[in-house]
């Protein structure tokens, strides 16, 4: 098992989050499959010092949707960062950059963020 560690300290979060989700995907491997998640961990460590703009954590959402009629919600960046803290910004800009097929949750178990 392959373990890379990505300091996230004074970077953005989008980038970290690519660079995060193309070690995810195995894409930096010469023994790259597209329909084989690799067996590698990328632990992402000081998200909470990355480098988010005040005004992006007023503006930006979050949308979460329950499966129920109407059951669609929406809250701020600064809602999100208060309840679950900067990992969860992480994990949901990776998880949108990983492909959407079964290999999603298999790779998205895989990533560690420390505050």
């Amino acid at each position: 098992m392959t373990q890379h560690i990505i300091d996230a300290a004074k970077k953005s979060v989008g980038r970290v989050a690519s660079q995060a989700a193309i070690l995810l995907m195995g894409k930096d491997t010469p023994a790259f499959r597209r329909y084989i998640a690799p067996n590698v961990n990328v632990k992402i460590t000081h998200a909470s010092q990355a480098h988010v703009h005040a005004k992006k954590l007023a503006q930006g959402t979050h949308k979460r949707y329950s499966g129920y009629p109407g059951g669609l919600k929406t809250s701020s960046w600064e809602d999100v960062v208060a309840k679950k803290g900067y990992g969860e910004l992480f994990r949901v800009a990776v998880s949108g950059m990983l492909p959407k097929n079964k290999l999603k949750a298999q790779m998205l178990k895989r990533l560690i963020v420390e505050e």
